[in-house]
């Protein structure tokens, strides 16, 4: 259906006349005779009587005559509404970040950089390391926060994609305590005790930096993956109910270490120091994630210890 038949069959009702209406519409009578016939073949309803003159609008006609006014209408809007639309969305900053950084680091990080200017609205993706890389891949998001280290480069920075180091955070093994009140499992297996391990699975960024990091070092122990889990809220629960040892991000047990509901489970030299990293697509980006960008920069630069950390 062409929206010009609208306004041609609109111009019959106004006149009742085909000759006056062809004219109004700048064509010939048989050309704007076609049009109107076309409309009609299209909706499978006579629109015209024919037979009175001048021609008057069939019932179907004066049904349609109020919905083509109405559609018509609404199609002068949609300029309008699309700017509307537009301009909201490059104001909304478009943020994925990994489930962990999204429950711990993220919100106080925020409010920093909200002391500094606001940040404007937000939109927020919560997911696995994996999917986020896909929604950035895709341009479905300006940024994404997430752990980071340089053994285990991801897919944005094989794609060249800017990042800025944000903050730090240590991946540590960790489990329930035992009886005795030390940790239930340590990282001493041998062949008839076996580690208890609660892993990553390949989506998750963590597991790929422990593969990455440690992969050869675990592969000596003997380890026995008791459970797999894309996230690290879930190997977490599965520690404090002391089903293995976990490599967790400290911000994301901080209260029980504290408390002593996790203890760590290996010596130091099993941690692993992480960035986190905030990364952007290329290229310019609306005024308000740039300058969001702008306001990460300068408190990167700011942070004792960091900083000017952008790559």
């Amino acid at each position: 259906m062409n929206f010009l038949w609208l306004e041609d069959f609109l111009a019959l009702a106004a006149t009742g006349n085909f000759s006056r209406a062809a004219e109004e519409r700048h064509m010939t009578q048989p050309a704007f005779s076609r049009r109107i016939r076309a409309l009609e073949e299209w909706l499978g309803v006579v629109l015209i009587d024919r037979t009175s003159h001048p021609a008057t609008l069939t019932e179907p006609g004066e049904w349609f005559r109020a919905l083509a006014q109405e559609l018509l209408a609404r199609v002068a809007r949609l300029p309008d509404e699309a700017r509307a639309v537009a301009d909201a969305s490059s104001a909304t900053l478009r943020i994925a970040a990994t489930h962990a950084l999204s429950l711990t680091f993220m919100p106080a990080w925020l409010r920093g950089l909200e002391s500094g200017a606001p940040v404007g609205p937000m939109q927020l993706v919560s997911d696995v390391m994996q999917q986020c890389e896909a929604l950035m891949l895709q341009g479905r998001t300006q940024f994404l926060l997430c752990h980071g280290h340089a053994q285990a480069p991801g897919r944005l920075e094989a794609g060249g994609f800017p990042s800025c180091v944000v903050g730090a955070d240590v991946l540590m093994p960790v489990c329930a305590p035992g009886e005795r009140g030390g940790p239930a499992h340590s990282l001493r297996g041998t062949a008839s005790v076996r580690v208890p391990l609660l892993a990553y699975s390949t989506e998750s960024g963590l597991g790929r930096i422990m593969r990455s990091v440690l992969g050869a070092r675990l592969d000596e122990l003997a380890t026995q993956v008791v459970l797999t889990a894309h996230l690290a809220t879930v190997l977490k629960t599965m520690a404090l109910e002391g089903r293995g040892i976990a490599w967790l991000p400290a911000s994301l047990i901080q209260a029980e270490l504290a408390q002593g509901t996790l203890l760590p489970a290996g010596e130091g030299r099993w941690n692993v120091d992480l960035e986190i990293r905030l990364f952007r697509t290329s290229g310019q980006l609306p005024r308000a994630a740039e300058r969001f960008w702008d306001a990460v920069m300068q408190a990167a630069r700011s942070s004792a210890g960091h900083g000017d950390r952008a790559v």
